[in-house]
């Protein structure tokens, strides 16, 4: 195997991080033509798992494959087109992965535990906490919860690449030290490498640049659509929280135990100032119900750590309610923060340039002084989630 570089070394062993969000793409586990389970593979990451869980590892599993099992068990021929065909593919897909994660750990003294969420379980607070709540009493029991995004019931156009924004929401909803990106790819390169021949492998991501969303690639394999830009947006959510991410290949038996032992991978190093949880959850985000244009005097408030209040507020975009996440935006465009906004956009508009002592007169009852709360926010810009400064190291 190639050697590692030396940015990547600081890393390893793997064993050196407390607790490890993994995440497990489709064309990982299912045979591509026959959609059966590749079982060996499973059996040699069970065995990674076990190796790590010995050595006070806490470890959460982020896995596609419900869809891709579930067709052929329906007949599907080829990867359904139409939402309800993905549905009930993964109705049936779910009950085959998880009897397979449950069988697979089990042989190694290892208890699965099946967690499906939506994209609203990360994003609304209270169920957010839950969330939370039900890994982090799986972990302190010493099970392995086994993720995958709840596409039984999902509204939106299933996607199998979507489980790498996942993995980096579930990582950092639970604080992990780590989170390992496994695909049919073994890191970052200037360029598509199957385009580009000449194209360089990336090591080690010390910050984050335009550049680097510049060389991420489109589409992935048949199955496992995430690609390269999904898993730069999950590095995004990860680092900013705090979490070191890697992409390495899971083509090779044993996969957890390769990166170990030197097997070409990219790293993305962690921000040396990790946010609460509260920060973390407004911060990684990815659904905004709308937009807060400010001035440049709100925006210079906000970035002394003040709350943001109505006087400070120009235009209001959208359709929200008192709670959702909202972007707060500049008059030029520049995202600045993220947060919870304390009214629906209806009130917003009323008092939107306004003293927050008029509120009352305005909306008939006493509200919050604050538009959103300094403690209901975060900020999104430079060195942060939304706008992140770049560089590649190694």
């Amino acid at each position: 195997m190639a050697a590692v570089d030396k940015g990547g070394e600081a890393f390893l062993p793997l064993a050196r991080h407390k607790r490890i969000v993994v995440k497990i793409g489709s064309s990982l586990l299912v045979d591509q033509a026959s959609g059966v389970l590749k079982e060996a593979w499973l059996t040699s990451l069970a065995e990674d798992l076990a190796l790590l869980a010995k050595k006070g590892c806490e470890l959460v599993l982020v896995s596609s494959g419900a869809i891709a099992m579930g067709r052929v068990m329906l007949g599907m021929q080829v990867r359904p087109e139409k939402l309800e065909d993905a549905q009930a593919s993964a109705a049936v897909g779910q009950i085959a992965l998880g009897r397979a994660y449950a069988q697979a750990l089990g042989a190694q003294e290892l208890v699965a535990g099946q967690v499906l969420l939506t994209l609203g379980d990360t994003e609304a607070r209270r169920r957010y906490l839950n969330a939370r709540a039900t890994i982090n009493t799986l972990l302190s029991r010493g099970a392995i919860p086994v993720v995958n995004e709840n596409d039984t019931v999902a509204t939106s156009e299933i996607r199998y690449g979507d489980n790498d924004r996942l993995a980096a929401r579930v990582a950092t909803m639970i604080a992990a030290d780590a989170l390992v990106l496994l695909s049919d790819v073994d890191g970052l390169y200037t360029a598509p490498p199957n385009m580009h021949p000449d194209a360089a492998h990336i090591p080690l991501v010390a910050k984050l640049t335009p550049e680097i969303e510049a060389v991420a690639g489109g589409e992935g394999s048949n199955l496992s659509r995430g690609g390269m830009k999904t898993k730069v947006d999950a590095a995004k959510m990860a680092v900013s929280a705090g979490t070191a991410m890697v992409i390495a290949s899971g083509k090779v038996r044993n996969p957890l135990r390769a990166i170990d032992e030197g097997a070409r991978c990219t790293w993305f190093a962690a921000d040396g100032n990790p946010a609460t949880a509260r920060k973390r959850w407004i911060a990684g985000s990815l659904d905004p119900h709308g937009d807060l244009i400010i001035d440049d005097g709100a925006c210079q408030a906000l970035k002394k750590g003040k709350s943001l209040l109505p006087a400070g507020i120009r235009n209001v975009m959208g359709r929200f309610e008192r709670g959702d996440a909202v972007r707060i935006v500049t008059i030029n465009g520049t995202e600045v923060a993220r947060g919870l906004v304390a009214y629906d956009s209806t009130d917003a508009q009323k008092i939107a340039g306004r003293k927050s002592s008029e509120i009352e007169a305005i909306l008939g009852y006493s509200g919050r002084n604050a538009m959103v709360h300094r403690d209901d926010m975060a900020l999104t810009g430079a060195g942060s989630v939304a706008n992140v400064t770049m560089e590649v190291g190694g």
